[in-house]
């Protein structure tokens, strides 16, 4: 305490105006020097005497150690007795003085308070002087201007910290180069992608030294907008200059090829990567993976899998999720399953998606007890249910006319404050149509507009379709109408409709509409028509709608063979339906009870 009793005594004695700033200094450095670990004292006649020149003496003062110089900076700030602040050129001593004693998070916090204060609001160019007017160490003041340039892109301030950037490289400054991926990072995530190919620019001609990682994701830029050979020549130029590219370099030119679905590009990149001694990672097999699945081409992409297993990549949640998916829908449960008891094995956890995708597979088969099963192991685990697996559950009752439980899911959705979306209520009124529970189905899709849902393509379907076999066709014509698009499949319902119900001329009309809407009847379209005029004994109208098929290059269904063949026999033209019935065997199609039943009757007929 003798200390401090001395710097009192000495700040009683000073008289207005007879003091120097840099004797105020030195005194406020004394009662640093001898206040206590845990708090500043400081007597209160030097603090009448204190500005900035005196703060920046106190900062600047080798002989009291930085965390002091810190914590005097932090109470002159944040001290209520004190009406001066410090101003920009006490930040940017302070700064210094914490990156030479190398405590530089506690520097880039000055900085950002540089950036961000509008009472330090600055040109950049002077802050830059004034910088180099303070520091002595060169290598110190550029690293402090590269933080500096660094702490505008934290902060969203990019034409600032351009500007820096751009004085940097006129004072010969070095600018390095995790530096500029902060901005390149920045500008990528906010799809500023004309700024960041500008930056880039400015790194070439500012001589910045440009490794693989800055490259690569340039050239990531550039192959999501389509220029794959901008990219091309981005990386040559690069291997010119010995700069090699990485594995996440050709995994990005891959995943470009595979999205263009380019065979040439995907295999032209294996080559190079493959040339270039590289080793196949986790994203290159994820990446060709899909690329095969989406060719159809399986037997590769097990190939693939049982490949990197073998090669110890570690397999991560997402790989085995994709190929269960993937045989969840092909409606290969069994190998699905066998992934999901493999991944457990290893120790990895299946995630929403992995589950939801083999509820969707077992919903597919109509196995509704194994959906429950998992759906009680996601819940045992915490796993919350999504919207996905609710609708897929909804479609797996529905499929299997389980319509009470579908309904008792829908309340289970509201409770947990899921909103009902149009796909539950399609799939549940698509159930019910097939129950002929028509007047719950148009009640149920009604409700819809209560609730602020629009009516879609496939309602208005259903719709056309529940008023067709009702025999309301001035109701599904004036459905057909309100929609803003009607769809082909909207058209093939209303024909069949007619068709059904004797009304071909009305069928035609339709169809001839349709075309007017420039959709292309299809093999559902004259499948409908031909099956309307046989049921009414016009055989010579359908074949003549066959021919037709044929000339416009329409390939019938089996549907198609069995509706006509059965027409052709019922009238006894026996011959005729016999020859078309080979044609069906030849195009591949087994023909049901129903055509054998026609083939037959038309022998007995005398």
């Amino acid at each position: 305490m003798s200390g401090l009793y001395k710097v009192a005594r000495e700040a009683f004695n000073l008289s207005s105006g007879s003091t120097s700033n840099e004797h105020t200094a030195k005194l406020i450095s004394k009662a640093l020097i001898c206040s206590s670990p845990k708090s500043i004292s400081i007597p209160s006649s030097l603090l009448l005497y204190l500005n900035n020149d005196v703060i920046r003496l106190v900062i600047s003062n080798p002989e009291i150690p930085t965390s002091l110089s810190l914590r005097f900076f932090k109470y002159v700030q944040h001290s209520c007795s004190i009406s001066q602040r410090p101003n920009l050129e006490s930040h940017l001593t302070l700064a210094l003085r914490l990156f030479g004693a190398r405590r530089f998070a506690e520097a880039k916090n000055v900085l950002h308070a540089v950036v961000a204060d509008e009472d330090l609001k600055c040109p950049v160019s002077e802050i830059g002087s004034m910088v180099s007017e303070i520091g002595t160490d060169l290598k110190r003041k550029n690293k402090v201007l590269d933080m500096l340039f660094r702490v505008y892109a934290d902060n969203g301030k990019f034409h600032q910290g351009m500007e820096m950037f751009d004085y940097m490289v006129s004072n010969e400054c070095v600018v390095e180069e995790q530096s500029c991926m902060v901005y390149l990072v920045e500008f990528k995530k906010r799809h500023m992608f004309d700024l960041l190919m500008r930056f880039f620019q400015k790194m070439l001609e500012g001589n910045v030294i440009i490794g693989v990682y800055s490259m690569t994701l340039v050239i990531h830029v550039l192959c999501q907008r389509g220029e794959i050979l901008k990219a091309r020549i981005l990386m040559a130029d690069f291997v010119g200059k010995g700069i090699k590219p990485g594995m996440y370099t050709y995994n990005t030119f891959l995943d470009a090829y595979a999205k263009k679905l380019d065979g040439k590009g995907v295999a032209e990149m294996l080559g190079a990567a493959f040339k270039s001694g590289l080793e196949f990672d986790i994203v290159t097999y994820s990446i060709l993976m899909e690329w095969f699945k989406s060719n159809g081409k399986m037997a590769i992409v097990d190939k693939l899998f049982d490949e990197l297993r073998e090669k110890g990549v570690a397999c991560d949640i997402s790989i085995y999720t994709s190929m269960i998916s993937y045989y969840s829908h092909q409606g290969n449960v069994k190998r699905a399953f066998s992934l999901f008891d493999e991944l457990v094995e290893k120790g990895l956890e299946p995630n929403v998606v992995t589950y939801g995708s083999l509820i969707h597979g077992v919903c597919k088969i109509g196995k509704m007890e194994a959906a429950e099963i998992l759906l009680k192991e996601m819940q045992r685990k915490g796993i919350d249910l999504n919207l996905v697996i609710f609708n897929t559950l909804i479609y797996g009752y529905c499929n299997q006319g389980r319509i009470d439980e579908a309904w008792r899911l829908q309340g289970i959705m509201e409770s947990k404050g899921f909103e009902i979306d149009i796909y539950a209520y399609n799939t549940i009124a698509s159930g019910l149509c097939k129950l002929n529970r028509h007047d719950e189905a148009k009640a149920l899709l009604f409700s819809m507009l209560e609730k602020g849902l629009r009516l879609n393509s496939h309602c208005y379907t259903l719709l056309i379709g529940i008023y067709s076999k009702e025999g309301d066709f001035k109701e599904a014509n004036r459905l057909l109408s309100e929609m803003d698009k009607p769809s082909d499949i909207a058209f093939n319902t209303l024909i069949d409709g007619y068709c059904k119900k004797g009304m071909i001329k009305e069928a035609h009309l339709l169809r001839r509409k349709m075309e007017d809407h420039r959709l292309i009847p299809d093999v559902f379209t004259f499948t409908s028509i031909i099956h309307g005029e046989c049921i009414f004994g016009k055989a010579d109208n359908a074949l003549m709608l066959f021919d037709e098929m044929r000339q416009k290059n329409i390939t019938p269904n089996e549907v198609t063979y069995t509706a006509l063949i059965s027409g052709l026999a019922k009238n006894g033209r026996k011959n005729e339906a016999f020859k078309l019935y080979d044609e069906m065997i030849e195009a591949g199609f087994t023909p049901d009870d129903t055509v054998y039943t026609s083939l037959v009757s038309s022998l007995d007929d005398k």
